[in-house]
Protein backbone atom coordinates (compact mmCIF):
# COMPACT_ATOMS: atom_id res chain seq x y z
CA UNK A 1 0.00 0.00 0.00
CA UNK A 2 1.13 3.88 -1.03
CA UNK A 3 0.31 6.84 0.14
CA UNK A 4 -2.16 8.65 -1.39
CA UNK A 5 0.50 11.67 -2.09
CA UNK A 6 3.04 9.70 -4.33
CA UNK A 7 5.54 12.51 -2.73
CA UNK A 8 5.33 11.12 0.69
CA UNK A 9 7.03 7.37 -0.66
CA UNK A 10 5.67 4.15 0.88
CA UNK A 11 4.09 4.22 3.93
CA UNK A 12 4.15 1.41 6.68
CA UNK A 13 0.66 1.18 7.51
CA UNK A 14 0.95 -2.79 9.14
CA UNK A 15 3.14 -5.25 10.54
CA UNK A 16 2.65 -6.87 7.34
CA UNK A 17 4.71 -3.77 5.73
CA UNK A 18 7.03 -4.42 8.23
CA UNK A 19 7.75 -7.92 7.36
CA UNK A 20 8.42 -7.30 3.83
CA UNK A 21 10.20 -4.22 4.63
CA UNK A 22 12.67 -7.00 7.02
CA UNK A 23 12.41 -9.90 4.01
CA UNK A 24 14.06 -7.58 2.04
CA UNK A 25 16.87 -6.14 4.11
CA UNK A 26 17.57 -9.94 4.99
CA UNK A 27 17.83 -10.63 1.54
CA UNK A 28 19.94 -7.35 0.80
CA UNK A 29 21.99 -7.84 3.94
CA UNK A 30 22.67 -10.93 5.90
CA UNK A 31 23.67 -9.35 9.37
CA UNK A 32 20.12 -7.85 9.34
CA UNK A 33 18.47 -11.80 8.82
CA UNK A 34 21.45 -12.48 11.85
CA UNK A 35 19.68 -9.74 13.63
CA UNK A 36 16.44 -10.69 12.95
CA UNK A 37 17.00 -14.36 14.45
CA UNK A 38 18.04 -13.11 17.58
CA UNK A 39 15.18 -10.48 17.84
CA UNK A 40 12.27 -12.06 16.38
CA UNK A 41 9.19 -9.89 15.17
CA UNK A 42 9.19 -6.34 14.90
CA UNK A 43 7.34 -4.06 16.50
CA UNK A 44 5.15 -1.62 14.52
CA UNK A 45 5.82 1.46 16.03
CA UNK A 46 3.27 3.53 14.29
CA UNK A 47 1.87 6.44 16.58
CA UNK A 48 -0.12 9.58 15.40
CA UNK A 49 0.89 12.44 14.64
CA UNK A 50 0.24 16.12 15.34
CA UNK A 51 1.59 18.24 18.30
CA UNK A 52 1.21 15.60 21.38
CA UNK A 53 3.66 13.21 19.36
CA UNK A 54 6.11 15.84 18.32
CA UNK A 55 5.84 17.48 22.19
CA UNK A 56 6.57 13.55 23.55
CA UNK A 57 9.52 13.55 21.01
CA UNK A 58 11.02 16.81 22.26
CA UNK A 59 10.89 14.70 26.24
CA UNK A 60 12.70 12.13 24.50
CA UNK A 61 15.59 14.13 23.65
CA UNK A 62 18.65 13.35 25.48
CA UNK A 63 18.08 11.44 28.19
CA UNK A 64 16.85 7.56 28.57
CA UNK A 65 13.30 5.69 27.90
CA UNK A 66 12.74 5.15 31.48
CA UNK A 67 13.28 9.13 32.25
CA UNK A 68 11.25 10.28 28.82
CA UNK A 69 8.13 7.84 30.38
CA UNK A 70 7.97 8.94 33.66
CA UNK A 71 7.84 12.54 32.32
CA UNK A 72 5.33 12.27 29.94
CA UNK A 73 2.91 10.24 32.23
CA UNK A 74 3.32 13.15 34.70
CA UNK A 75 2.49 15.56 31.69
CA UNK A 76 -0.88 13.48 30.68
CA UNK A 77 -1.58 13.66 34.37
CA UNK A 78 -1.22 17.12 34.21
CA UNK A 79 -3.30 17.70 30.81
CA UNK A 80 -0.16 19.13 29.42
CA UNK A 81 0.03 17.73 26.03
CA UNK A 82 -1.56 20.21 23.83
CA UNK A 83 -0.53 23.26 22.60
CA UNK A 84 -2.76 26.04 23.99
CA UNK A 85 -2.47 23.88 27.43
CA UNK A 86 1.71 24.62 27.40
CA UNK A 87 0.71 28.42 26.44
CA UNK A 88 -1.49 29.01 29.39
CA UNK A 89 0.78 26.51 31.67
CA UNK A 90 3.47 28.84 33.83
CA UNK A 91 6.57 27.36 34.15
CA UNK A 92 6.69 25.82 36.95
CA UNK A 93 4.20 23.49 36.06
CA UNK A 94 5.85 22.38 33.13
CA UNK A 95 9.22 22.14 35.65
CA UNK A 96 6.23 20.01 38.17
CA UNK A 97 6.08 17.65 35.43
CA UNK A 98 9.62 17.02 34.87
CA UNK A 99 10.35 19.41 32.40
CA UNK A 100 13.98 21.08 32.12
CA UNK A 101 14.36 24.88 31.52
CA UNK A 102 15.46 24.32 27.98
CA UNK A 103 12.69 21.98 27.00
CA UNK A 104 10.06 24.25 28.80
CA UNK A 105 10.96 26.73 25.89
CA UNK A 106 11.46 23.66 23.19
CA UNK A 107 7.78 23.19 24.36
CA UNK A 108 6.23 26.55 24.16
CA UNK A 109 8.02 27.26 20.74
CA UNK A 110 6.26 24.77 19.48
CA UNK A 111 3.15 25.91 21.06
CA UNK A 112 3.32 29.00 19.01
CA UNK A 113 4.76 27.50 15.80
CA UNK A 114 1.48 26.77 14.25
CA UNK A 115 1.98 23.86 12.55
CA UNK A 116 -0.38 22.30 10.08
CA UNK A 117 -0.01 18.79 11.10
CA UNK A 118 -2.24 17.49 8.23
CA UNK A 119 -0.22 18.96 5.11
CA UNK A 120 2.61 17.35 6.64
CA UNK A 121 1.00 13.93 5.83
CA UNK A 122 1.34 14.48 1.96
CA UNK A 123 4.62 16.31 1.76
CA UNK A 124 8.40 14.73 0.78
CA UNK A 125 10.44 13.88 4.10
CA UNK A 126 13.08 16.60 3.52
CA UNK A 127 10.08 18.58 3.11
CA UNK A 128 9.08 17.92 6.69
CA UNK A 129 12.56 17.63 8.46
CA UNK A 130 12.49 21.11 6.83
CA UNK A 131 9.52 22.70 8.36
CA UNK A 132 10.30 21.04 11.97
CA UNK A 133 13.56 22.27 12.30
CA UNK A 134 12.61 25.55 11.96
CA UNK A 135 11.34 25.44 15.47
CA UNK A 136 13.58 25.96 18.33
CA UNK A 137 14.38 22.84 19.80
CA UNK A 138 13.51 20.24 17.13
CA UNK A 139 16.87 19.12 15.52
CA UNK A 140 16.98 16.62 12.33
CA UNK A 141 17.03 13.61 15.05
CA UNK A 142 13.09 14.55 16.52
CA UNK A 143 11.95 15.32 12.93
CA UNK A 144 13.36 12.22 11.59
CA UNK A 145 11.69 10.17 14.65
CA UNK A 146 8.23 11.95 13.63
CA UNK A 147 8.37 11.13 9.75
CA UNK A 148 9.18 7.76 10.87
CA UNK A 149 6.38 6.75 13.62
CA UNK A 150 3.66 9.31 13.27
CA UNK A 151 3.64 9.49 9.51
CA UNK A 152 4.77 6.09 9.03
CA UNK A 153 7.56 6.81 6.43
CA UNK A 154 9.00 3.57 5.35
CA UNK A 155 12.52 5.19 4.23
CA UNK A 156 13.46 7.50 6.89
CA UNK A 157 16.32 6.84 8.91
CA UNK A 158 17.21 8.97 12.51
CA UNK A 159 21.22 7.75 12.02
CA UNK A 160 21.71 10.86 15.72
CA UNK A 161 20.25 8.24 17.65
CA UNK A 162 22.78 6.68 19.55
CA UNK A 163 21.22 3.25 20.35
CA UNK A 164 20.85 3.19 16.50
CA UNK A 165 25.01 3.76 16.13
CA UNK A 166 25.81 1.29 18.81
CA UNK A 167 24.02 -1.33 17.50
CA UNK A 168 25.73 -0.85 13.74
CA UNK A 169 28.73 -1.12 15.65
CA UNK A 170 28.05 -4.38 17.34
CA UNK A 171 25.96 -5.83 14.60
CA UNK A 172 28.58 -4.67 11.69
CA UNK A 173 31.30 -5.12 13.82
CA UNK A 174 33.06 -1.62 13.82
CA UNK A 175 35.91 -0.59 15.52
CA UNK A 176 34.06 2.29 17.08
CA UNK A 177 30.50 3.63 17.14
CA UNK A 178 30.16 5.54 13.77
CA UNK A 179 29.10 9.05 13.59
CA UNK A 180 26.13 10.34 12.09
CA UNK A 181 27.33 11.35 9.22
CA UNK A 182 29.11 7.57 8.80
CA UNK A 183 25.69 5.50 9.44
CA UNK A 184 23.76 8.26 7.07
CA UNK A 185 25.61 7.01 4.58
CA UNK A 186 25.94 3.32 5.35
CA UNK A 187 22.10 3.17 5.74
CA UNK A 188 21.46 4.28 1.87
CA UNK A 189 22.31 0.91 1.13
CA UNK A 190 19.02 0.20 3.58
CA UNK A 191 16.74 2.47 1.11
CA UNK A 192 13.76 2.23 0.14
CA UNK A 193 13.32 0.10 3.99
CA UNK A 194 15.39 2.10 6.39
CA UNK A 195 12.69 2.91 8.54
CA UNK A 196 12.26 -0.85 9.23
CA UNK A 197 16.44 -1.38 9.05
CA UNK A 198 15.80 1.32 12.05
CA UNK A 199 13.38 -1.44 13.75
CA UNK A 200 15.71 -4.04 13.45
CA UNK A 201 18.70 -2.53 15.18
CA UNK A 202 16.80 -0.93 18.00
CA UNK A 203 15.68 -4.50 18.40
CA UNK A 204 19.35 -6.20 18.52
CA UNK A 205 20.00 -3.22 21.03
CA UNK A 206 17.48 -4.77 23.25
CA UNK A 207 19.26 -7.79 22.63
CA UNK A 208 22.85 -6.60 22.86
CA UNK A 209 21.98 -4.00 25.71
CA UNK A 210 19.46 -5.52 27.36
CA UNK A 211 18.13 -2.50 26.90
CA UNK A 212 15.07 -0.10 25.35
CA UNK A 213 16.98 2.25 23.02
CA UNK A 214 13.76 3.91 21.65
CA UNK A 215 10.45 4.84 23.17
Amino acid sequence: MVSAAPQAGRIIHSLDCVAEGAVWLCQAEPRFATAMAQCGPLPLRRRTDGFAQLLSAIVSQQVSVASANAIWKRLQAARLTGPRKIKWASDEDLRAAGLSRQKIRYARALSEAGIDFKALRDKPTHDVVTILTEVSGIGIWTAEIYAMFSLGRADVFAPGDLALQEAARHLFELEKRPSEKELRSLAEEWSPWRSVAARILWAYYHVVKDREGIR
